[in-house]
């Protein structure tokens, strides 16, 4: 019985067992069979898509930024360059932790507070997997210290990019401009796509204004990365096409002659070739080292720099807007001769003073000889300055007529030159006075602007376009930094044509009474700038000018010993030569300068010099 009882038992357990074994095979099946099942589904339904995310951690698509073009002057002289720099980039999807990756890498090479906030700025308008420089222009030995630790910082490369740099420093720092850090504000109006790897674009000056001609083509290439993601080769390649080189007008030589010329004063020099509106010379002084921008300042510099005394920032030469003083004369005189307010030949009385006709009150309106000129006619006006002959003109001519025949010159309006920012200056009128201040226009007033003062305003670039008309007797050509433009694509040259406009006088007779009384001014035995001219080879027409900074009482007499420097005169002076046939015209403006004449010199050196290189001796 025991033994038939332990057979059952046996017989028992492998049925269990058996069954089991069965249940265990089934479940093994249906899981073999479910991972075949899932397997060939990913292969072969799924594979598309999952090749791609293989690929695409495989191989990725980058920008490659163009080259910027470069800037030279007339002659080859290098304005504007590319200097290999290296560079410390981020790219910010390949980064777990930033905050705890700025730290590591703060311990490796300096941050400063600076860099970190202009990191994370460009976080945030950039996409997450484009490169970000954390730092620039890293020294040797802190490109050995990172690419030592490069493995612990995912995400973290050192590049070798092309950085901006202006060899001429403050010489060009105003008409060249500077390149600056793509920010917010710029990505508004770039094309995004033609930018991508790009990091500068041109913030000011010539830079700006030819941004588009100077940033090229942006390229591309599909490349091959490990798991760290650095680059193990290019798969394919499509080449940016570089930015095209731009040749200025402007000569190096005769630029940084007038800048010395002006010495300690702030102001304004432009040279401009009157047949063809080249501008061969165009200073603003103080100006800057544009290298500060490139990779960004500190905001103590910039303050520095936008506050300073003499503000090395504000580029005088279309910004700045002065009272034109008596360099205005010229247009005025040839105006009266013209609209026939005066003969020729006809002479008034100049006894020191001028009493408007019908001005109970017989207020004087001085002239700056306190003792007068004696009797005057027009060349002889224009040669010692007279005030007197000018309110007389002024009043004749009433101020509505001058404001029209002036404006043919282009004063109260932007002269068109290829830089950005360029103000109008101001050309009065009694429509004007009425709309923008609500008043009359009075007949003292008329007398005032006759010599230059009161509302008058004009910038130095305005003037200098003016000068450059009467040299070229009437034609008003618009100005034009820019000389040519290389194309990088196709090794061209492309010039563009200089627009000109005719200002028709009712006798040709009367441009040759302007530029035989202007050159009395430089070689008459009373001209006010007759010091320039003694010893001179050639014959130089030109107009020296004064402009006051602060009102003085009728009776109270100017004492520059006594006024602070900020609160003289300013010196100005245009003039072009030789006068038979000009070939360059020169505006200088001096702020404080107190003496127009003093400021005729420069004229003179920029004249000489251009006609001893350029062979017109």
């Amino acid at each position: 019985m025991p033994y038939r009882s332990h057979v059952s038992d046996h017989s028992y357990e492998a049925s269990i067992f058996k069954f089991r074994a069965i249940v265990a095979a089934i479940i093994c099946i249906l899981l073999l069979g479910g991972l075949l099942f899932r397997l060939a589904w990913l292969q072969i339904v799924d594979y598309d898509h999952f090749a791609d995310l293989s690929e695409n951690n495989r191989i990725r698509l980058m920008e490659v930024p163009p080259t910027r073009g470069l800037i030279y002057d007339r002659n080859g002289v290098i304005l504007a360059e590319n200097k290999p720099t290296f560079h410390l980039e981020i790219i910010p999807e390949q980064v777990a932790d930033m905050d705890a990756m700025l730290a590591g890498l703060g311990k490796i090479v300096t941050l400063s507070e600076n860099d970190i906030k202009r990191f994370k700025d460009e976080m945030r308008v950039r996409r997450s997997f484009q490169r970000i420089s954390l730092r620039t222009r890293l020294n040797e030995e802190e490109v050995a210290r990172l690419a030592v630790n490069r493995h612990r910082f995912p995400g973290m490369d050192i590049s070798a990019r092309l950085s901006r740099y202006y060899p001429q420093g403050e010489a060009t720092s105003h008409v060249v401009g500077y390149v600056g850090r793509i920010n917010q504000r710029d990505m508004g109006i770039i094309d995004v796509g033609n930018y991508r790897g790009t990091t500068h674009i041109g913030k000011t000056g010539l830079e700006k204004y030819y941004e588009s001609e100077l940033h090229g083509k942006v390229g591309r290439q599909k490349v091959e990365v490990n798991a760290q993601g650095r680059i193990l080769r290019v798969i394919e390649k499509v080449p940016p096409v570089a930015g095209n080189d731009l040749v200025l007008n402007l000569d190096m030589e005769l630029q940084h002659m007038a800048e010395d010329a002006l010495g300690d004063l702030a102001g304004a020099v432009i040279a401009i070739e009157p047949h063809n509106g080249a501008v061969v010379v165009f200073v603003s002084k103080p100006g800057f080292d544009p290298n500060l921008f490139v990779h960004g300042i500190s905001h103590k510099k910039y303050n520095e720099l936008q506050h300073g005394v003499d503000k090395p920032l504000f580029n005088r030469t279309i910004f700045g807007q002065y009272p034109p003083g008596s360099t205005f004369k010229p247009f005025i005189g040839l105006a009266g001769i013209e609209q026939r307010r005066f003969g020729p030949k006809e002479s008034i009385m100049c006894r020191g003073h001028y009493l408007l006709p019908g001005d109970d009150t017989r207020r004087k309106y001085r002239d700056w000889k306190k003792q007068g000129h004696g009797m005057v006619d027009f060349t002889k006006a224009m040669e010692q300055s007279c005030d007197v002959y000018f309110y007389e003109l002024a009043y004749r001519m009433g101020i509505n007529s001058m404001h029209d025949f002036l404006a043919q010159f282009g004063f109260g309006e932007k002269t068109g030159i290829d830089i950005l920012g360029e103000r109008r200056g101001l050309l009065p009128s009694t429509e004007w006075k009425k709309r923008s201040r609500g008043k009359i226009w009075y007949p003292g007033e008329t007398l005032i602007a006759g010599i230059g003062q009161g509302y008058m305003l004009t910038t130095p670039i305005q003037l200098a376009v003016a000068t450059a008309t009467l040299a070229g007797r009437g034609e008003k050509i618009v100005p034009r930094l820019l000389k040519e433009v290389h194309l990088s694509e196709n090794d061209t040259v492309k010039k563009r044509e200089p627009s000109r406009h005719m200002i028709k006088l009712r006798r040709d007779s009367h441009w040759d009474l302007l530029f035989k009384s202007m050159e009395k001014v430089v070689h008459g035995t009373w001209g006010t700038a007759r010091a320039t001219g003694w010893g001179m080879k050639f014959k130089m027409a030109g107009k020296t000018g004064t402009a006051q900074v602060f009102g003085i009482a009728q009776d109270e007499e100017y004492d520059a010993e006594t006024v602070a420097r900020k609160l003289r005169d300013h010196g100005l002076f245009i003039g072009f030569g030789p006068v038979k046939d000009p070939v360059l015209s020169v505006t200088v403006v001096a702020e404080n300068g107190e003496h127009g004449s003093a400021m005729a010199p420069i004229a003179k050196k920029l004249i000489k010099r251009y006609m001893e290189k350029y062979g017109h001796e």
